[in-house]
């Protein structure tokens, strides 16, 4: 696994442990990994970008999950669209060189994705047939990151793109970032609030992706969000009445993007994302219901 150390490839890599699987964690620094991850085998990808993957790493390994990316809630200079963007495909590309030159054959690749693939689509639904956006730097990055590990499929590997939306989790993330205003009692609606939010439970975004590693037929790719989307001003409502304060201030697009640039447009748009392929697969989603996902994902309970 890549990412192990992030708040997915945690909470992944103890739902693995816990099913009796054997977890072994590629990382920049395979000490700090230990640290974090407990009682797991971590070797060390000190360069990503610039180096394939340590071989040694890979053998015995039934599957890989490659969730390795910079943040992309951060200020969008130059400097950090080139890592957002290298850190994914470059990444992505040099662990599928190592799994082509690998003497076992690995059987199934589960990498990472997003929702961003299908950009600003205002109330229009989509799916895993709907094509990338034009013209978007998220959708841009997500076309290049899939196709890199569309690569793997040439050796006769089972490849998922896991197009993930919105997390809730109070580990990290949107939601956490959301916590602190709305506890203030100064949370509200974002830029109107009618833009839709491609939501998903950190519990159900582990629960899909081992759905994904297990199932044979699961292929392509597949959208990780719950499967009733929500709007911003709803989301807003909802967290809340979780939190017991006022959800009333608004705030404009313009203090937006005057504080995070051209990252703000990730809060501003959205897209009515479903996820027509996880469902056909037969997953059974442990947390559907907005409200009582954010009081799961908040401990209010």
């Amino acid at each position: 696994m890549t990412g192990a150390t992030g708040v997915v490839g945690r909470a992944l890599v103890a739902a693995l442990r816990e099913r009796g699987d054997e977890v072994v964690a590629l990382s920049r620094d395979a000490e700090r990994a230990r640290a974090t991850l407990g009682d797991v085998e971590a070797h060390t990808w000190a360069e990503p970008n610039a180096r394939e993957a340590p071989a040694e790493a890979l053998a015995g390994c039934d599957g890989v999950v490659n969730l390795l990316g910079e943040p992309v809630a951060q200020r969008w200079t130059p400097e950090a669209k080139r890592a957002i963007r290298d850190s994914r495909v470059l990444g992505t590309r040099n662990l599928v060189a190592t799994l082509r030159s690998a003497d076992a054959r690995m059987s199934v690749l589960v990498s990472g994705s997003a929702t961003g693939w299908y950009g600003a689509r205002d109330d229009e639904p989509v799916d895993e047939r709907t094509p990338a956006a034009e013209g978007d730097f998220l959708a841009d990055v997500c076309v290049n990151w899939e196709n890199a590990a569309r690569e793997a499929e040439e050796v006769g590997m089972r490849v998922v793109r896991a197009r993930t939306g919105v997390i809730l989790s109070d580990s990290g993330g949107a939601l956490a970032q959301m916590l602190t205003p709305f506890k203030l009692g100064v949370g509200g609606p974002v830029a109107g609030g009618r833009q839709w939010v491609p939501w998903i439970h950190l519990d159900d975004e582990v629960g899909a992706l081992l759905h994904c590693l297990d199932h044979e037929e699961a292929s392509g790719p597949v959208n990780l969000t719950a499967p009733e989307p929500v709007t911003n001003r709803d989301l807003s409502k909802a967290l809340g009445r979780v939190l017991r304060r006022p959800a009333v201030m608004p705030v404009p697009a313009l203090a937006i993007k005057g504080r995070y640039g051209e990252m703000g447009s990730i809060v501003t748009t959205g897209a009515r994302v479903l996820p027509r392929r996880l469902q056909q697969l037969g997953y059974e989603f442990r947390e559907p219901d907005l409200e009582h996902a954010l009081r799961q994902a908040t401990g209010k309970t």
